[in-house]
């Protein structure tokens, strides 16, 4: 299982003051959409270059221009950027075509899809990384995230990622569930301490795949 970092609502300063921090307690590097808007693809090179031997997701959530978009990240150094599930298909298939031609991969971001039939209509395209992500906005009026497990229960094949206000008292359903990639944002950007915030979080993932 996999422990991503999400870079944003920070500055580019934060970026790799977090990252020092955390760097050995965590898997995949994600740069945000805010701070790429921020800082474009120039600090997805300088993360590329700090950190060559950790997977970087560009979270650029496109939902068109889906060939453009991905070669702009691939090419500053992602080895994943996301795409939304609502885009269009042809915009899905031609960011996949994008990482298949640099060797790279797509996750598609699940906000705002209510049907498990989207899930499995996007397998078909060919996708085999998904992001259930519990927004901003719905966290703010605190919505039952783990009604969003159903979007893909059942469903093989596919790698899954949970995001969306996760902290050391909440991950645990998600652990149990299953799921591939635990995304951690605030609960460790926020934290008095991020280096032991990351560290508590690690150990609790650790011990659960120790356990099971």
């Amino acid at each position: 299982m996999k422990v991503q970092l999400a870079l944003d609502r920070v500055t580019k300063e934060q970026c790799f003051n977090f990252l020092l921090a955390t760097e050995p307690y965590i898997d995949w590097i994600e740069i945000g959409t805010g701070v790429i808007k921020e800082y474009g693809m120039e600090l997805i090179r300088e993360i590329r270059k700090k950190y060559p031997d950790k997977i970087l997701v560009a979270d650029m959530k496109t939902c068109d221009a889906g060939k453009h978009e991905a070669y702009q990240a691939f090419q500053a150094g992602a080895d994943i950027t996301t795409v939304m599930a609502f885009s269009d298909n042809k915009t899905i298939l031609e960011t996949l075509a994008a990482a298949s031609d640099c060797g790279k991969r797509v996750m598609v971001d699940l906000l705002g899809v209510k049907n498990p039939e989207r899930v499995r209509e996007l397998q078909k395209l060919g996708v085999d990384l998904v992001s259930l992500h519990y927004g901003k906005d719905m966290q703010l009026q605190k919505e039952m995230e783990m009604e969003l497990f159903k979007l893909v229960e059942g469903i093989s094949g596919i790698e899954v990622a949970i995001a969306g206000g996760i902290d050391i008292n909440s991950i645990s359903p998600w652990l149990i569930k299953g799921v591939d990639i635990i995304i951690i944002g605030s609960a460790i950007t926020r934290a008095n301490d991020p280096s032991k915030a990351a560290k508590a979080i690690r150990k609790v993932v650790n011990l659960h795949e120790i356990n099971h």
